[in-house]
């Protein structure tokens, strides 16, 4: 569903991604974890075609999306969860889901989003500033799975969010696998969110890839120790 091939990105002459390659299949979860300053939000915001590609090729389901901007790969079928969430803060929560329905046909919301996040139900009428962090992330998650993606990615979905909200994200995300064809890619620092929803978890430093490992044989030990400062 999504191929990413010797990626390399570039800030003017200063190189940020040497290479990246990887392959995400469909109802698969990747994660992609590291430090701050290591490149996951760099390799995100190329995925989506906010940074130009230096070399290498990008495809979301065959379609090449390399040399895209950010709206044709959205039509194309990627959806991106920015860090911080950027949603709406004087929308209400509905306008915020319908925001992700601007191409649609129709414009309405599918009633599985609010089934995924019932939360979003009870507060479809609050603006979105007046949420907590954690239920910003549902919204921006909600907003971004009404385009009906193929290729879902999520930049640091856990950050500045409390454990319980953790967990339903965590579950929310593994529900929306079993429910459609879709990819998640994920960025992370937490280990253990990492682990209850991806597949496969790669580590990345200094804008390589230098770890892969599927979630059943991951060395919790050994990642951490890429993951500590």
């Amino acid at each position: 569903m999504l191929s990413v091939k010797d990626l390399f990105v570039a800030y003017g002459q200063s190189e940020a991604l040497h290479g990246i390659s990887f392959e995400a299949g469909k109802k698969e979860t990747v994660a992609i974890m590291g430090r701050n300053g290591m490149g996951k939000t760099t390799l995100f915001k190329s995925l989506m075609g906010v940074l130009p590609t230096k070399s290498g090729v990008v495809t979301v389901a065959g379609q090449d999306v390399t040399r895209d901007e950010s709206f044709r790969r959205v039509a194309k079928g990627i959806a991106y969860v920015p860090q911080g969430r950027m949603i709406f803060p004087t929308l209400t929560v509905e306008e915020n889901i319908q925001t992700g329905l601007e191409n649609s046909k129709d414009r309405i919301i599918p009633q599985d989003i609010y089934a995924l996040f019932p939360v979003l139900w009870d507060m479809r009428r609050r603006k979105g500033g007046n949420l907590s962090g954690g239920q910003q992330q549902q919204l921006a998650i909600a907003r971004a799975l009404v385009t009906d993606p193929k290729v879902l990615l999520l930049d640091e979905p856990t950050e500045g969010i409390q454990p319980s909200i953790i967990k339903d994200i965590a579950k929310a995300l593994n529900e929306i696998r079993k429910l459609r064809d879709i990819t998640i890619v994920v960025s992370e620092q937490v280990l253990s969110f990492a682990l209850d929803v991806a597949d496969r978890l790669f580590v990345i430093e200094g804008g390589r890839l230098v770890h892969e490992t599927a979630r059943v044989d991951t060395d919790v030990a050994h990642i951490k120790q890429y993951l500590s400062v």
